[in-house]
């Protein structure tokens, strides 16, 4: 869908106006190409404590270039500061020491990363200054601008080695719908057997894709494919046209059915277990909305969007995980929304399954096993045809009210999902990742 402000704004007049009126002035997001380094241009690594011996080592491993002095008239693509050092919170000023002699240095759509200790982790003066770290984050996600972002990534004391996926995706373009989020690494007993190809390193998985027949579970579908995995799409039969289209050309499989129905998680397990042996990657991603304020909400409406948003997918996991399924080093992965953080005006069904998505990832985090992880993404504005639908004046203000002053793109839900299925996030476990641009409301 075109967004017309953002072409307005890209032409001389339009940079006339944003500058004398204040308006929000969005910016071409650098998206990911396949086969593309994932960073061009060199990442400044800075900072003192128990990651930043660690960090050339895992960048060079991803062929990012780094530097840890700079030089003037230099601009760089990643700024990342090693603040687990930082025990007291008079020490919090090393934040403004490192960042602000780079802000004027930065190329457009720049990344930055803050890397910290979970404050649960430790006590006292510490606990406070690493717990100050996300107030720091999320201000400097609204103030990079250009295109860039901002992240914190809380590192276990034992998790220093288990970075590299996660810096690999919020330092490339993969995350350019990504801003101002917190991302938890934990310690995870189960390592890879090998090192993935970082160009397809979900070769040789399977993944199950519900809702994959268009929108965002066909991108998603399509950048699990791109990194190597077979795909099996789900959708309902009245999708099975494009859905067949989609699997062939993806040179993956299908299974068509109403995910709600009684015996659906046993045909879907049976298919995985004849066909392919078991599933790596299971991604929740089907998804309906039937709106009504409440007091006009009758129960078919609210059934509907909670059968399937929240209670198939709750239904399919067990089923999966009961029988054995999900190989080890497996991913679960919800597809929640910004909606079930903030909540929504006449979408107390669609908010409350997408709540309860989160709550799937809360409970299942600490039981799963064999290094198999449970995460979720939670989209802002994304440009669907569903969104197409929704009034302009509502349009305009969910794709303005966020960082980038844009919606974004299926891809960018994909390229977050791709992320977490990869095989050496196996510490990213319990994360929930908003992909909104840094929304201003309950981001």
């Amino acid at each position: 869908m075109t967004d017309r402000y953002q072409d307005f704004v890209s032409s001389s007049l339009g940079q006339l106006l944003v500058k004398n009126l204040g308006l929000p002035n969005p910016v071409a997001l650098d998206r990911y190409v396949a086969g593309s380094p994932l960073v061009d241009g060199t990442v400044v690594v800075g900072g003192a404590g128990r990651l930043v011996e660690h960090l050339p080592g895992i960048l060079n491993t991803l062929d990012i270039e780094t530097v840890t002095t700079t030089e003037a008239d230099t601009r760089y693509r990643g700024l990342v500061f090693d603040a687990t050092g930082l025990t007291d919170p008079s020490a919090l000023v090393a934040l403004r020491d490192f960042f602000a002699p780079l802000m004027r240095s930065l190329q457009r759509c720049a990344r930055l990363v803050v890397l910290g200790t979970p404050p649960e982790q430790v006590t006292g003066k510490e606990r406070v200054a690493q717990r100050a770290l996300e107030g720091f984050t999320r201000s400097l996600g609204k103030e990079v601008g250009r295109g860039g972002t901002a992240q914190l990534v809380y590192v276990a004391a034992g998790a220093e080695g288990a970075t590299g996926s996660t810096l690999g995706f919020l330092l490339s373009p993969k995350s350019a719908y990504v801003s101002g989020q917190v991302v938890r690494i934990g310690t995870s007993a189960t390592k890879p057997a090998e090192e993935p190809d970082w160009q397809r390193p979900l070769a040789g998985k399977v993944a199950l894709v519900t809702g994959a027949a268009r929108g965002i579970g066909e991108q998603i579908a399509r950048v699990l494919a791109r990194d190597g995995a077979t795909v099996v799409g789900v959708d309902v039969p009245q999708a099975a046209s494009d859905l067949i289209t989609l699997t062939k050309e993806l040179g993956g499989d299908y299974l068509t059915l109403d995910i709600t129905a009684k015996d659906a998680p046993q045909r879907i397990a049976q298919h995985l277990t004849t066909a392919h042996g078991g599933v790596d990657i299971v991604v929740h991603n089907a998804g309906i909305t039937r709106d009504r304020r409440l007091a006009n909400m009758d129960e078919d409406r609210w059934n509907s969007v909670l059968n399937v948003n929240l209670v198939a997918p709750e239904r399919i996991t067990a089923e999966l995980l009961a029988q054995g399924l999900v190989h080890d080093n497996g991913r679960i992965i919800g597809v929640a929304s910004i909606a079930g953080i903030a909540g929504n005006m006449g979408q107390t069904n669609y908010a409350a399954s997408k709540a309860g998505v989160i709550g799937l990832v809360d409970s299942l985090q600490s039981d799963l096993r064999k290094g198999i992880t449970v995460n979720a993404v939670a989209p802002g504005f994304i440009e669907t045809k569903m969104t197409a639908a929704v009034p302009f004046a509502t349009r305009e203000v969910g794709r303005r009210l966020n960082s980038m002053s844009q919606g974004g793109q299926p891809v960018d839900v994909a390229e977050t999902i791709a992320w977490f299925a990869h095989p050496a996030s196996t510490a990213v476990n319990g994360n929930v990742v908003r992909v909104c641009g840094q929304m201003m409301l309950g981001a």
